[in-house]
């Protein structure tokens, strides 16, 4: 039996469409949740535009919030009270990372992230030593 090309062109198109958008709802699915989603979200999430600059928090590979600043990293820590501090708004304590990324946006000012602002406490030696031989 022979099919008509008309055909045959037909079925492979409507082939590759859902193959396709199989693959793109697949990817949908797993993704991690994102503000404003429902379901179980992550709780240092965050996408938003902040004067004039981008902020994104998640959860980075240990649990603990991680944020960019127009996709440069800012080091966030956890202060005794239970806030967050980052190294550019050092003094006040902040109740979540948001605030504090905001905080760190309003002292920078006009000024760009340093790109070493998300090393802050990270040693940058691959053998886990400072290079100036502080092991602390």
């Amino acid at each position: 039996m022979i099919v008509p090309r008309r055909v045959a062109l037909r079925s492979l198109f409507a082939l590759a469409v859902t193959a396709f958008t199989g693959g793109a709802l697949g990817r949908v699915a797993t993704r991690p949740d994102r503000p404003g989603s429902g379901g179980a979200r992550d709780p240092h999430a965050f996408d938003e535009l902040y004067r004039g600059r981008r902020l994104l928090g998640f959860s980075g590979p240990g649990g603990g919030p991680t944020a960019l600043v127009d996709g440069r990293p800012l080091h966030l820590m956890r202060c005794a009270d239970g806030g967050w501090v980052s190294p550019i708004d050092h003094y006040e304590s902040c109740p979540t990372p948001l605030e504090a990324t905001r905080a760190a946006v309003d002292e920078l000012g006009t000024a760009r992230l340093s790109p070493l602002a998300g090393a802050h406490g990270v040693p940058t030696d691959p053998t886990g030593g400072s290079p100036r031989g502080v092991h602390a």
